[in-house]
């Protein structure tokens, strides 16, 4: 088993966050990672996209040419990373933010309302949260009591308080697949 995700939209949205959370939950579970983030030139409203690998074998490289799934959270990102996906891939679409659809019909696409779940769950910066949870319903490669335990590691302190939101994000992505 060989995943290779990218994970991309503006900066702030949070992909960044999803493909770290996927390479801790991974490396929790035994499995070979790797997470290569790439910035723009802005932190917030330029482009920012990471590449990761999840794999029960040694991973080589953490580069690659064609991914097995796209994560987009924005216009931008669908249309650079659509055509890397290799036949038979997966691709999450933030449907709140992108109006395209996938074009390939040797795909599966997930349009997933990110924007408007968070809200109903009370705040906004938690879409990242709720396109994780649709990953990992969809793709099952990881547990989601794995994650769920990466988002207990991720707040602690003062912001332990963001837990229940955050968790209860994830859940609701995940009942979207």
């Amino acid at each position: 088993m060989k995943k290779e995700i990218i994970i991309s939209g503006f900066g702030g949205q949070g992909g960044l966050a999803i493909g770290k959370n996927l390479a801790e939950a991974g490396m929790a579970e035994g499995l070979f990672v790797t997470w290569a983030p790439s910035y723009g030139p802005e932190m917030r409203g330029g482009t920012a996209n990471c590449s990761v690998v999840l794999s029960d074998k040694p991973v080589g490289s953490p580069v690659f040419n064609t991914s097995s799934e796209l994560i987009a959270l924005n216009e931008p990102s669908l249309e650079k990373f659509e055509s890397g996906v290799l036949p038979g891939g997966c691709v999450f679409v933030n449907s709140d933010v992108v109006t395209d659809k996938v074009h390939r019909t040797d795909l599966t696409a997930y349009y997933i309302p990110c924007g408007q779940i968070a809200d109903e769950v009370g705040n906004s910066k938690v879409s990242n949260m709720v396109m994780l949870g649709a990953y990992v319903a969809a793709t099952k490669i990881l547990k989601p009591e794995t994650i769920e335990t990466m988002i207990h590691e991720m707040f602690t302190g003062s912001k332990a308080k963001f837990v229940p939101l955050n968790i209860e994000a994830f859940k609701r992505g995940m009942a979207c697949v």
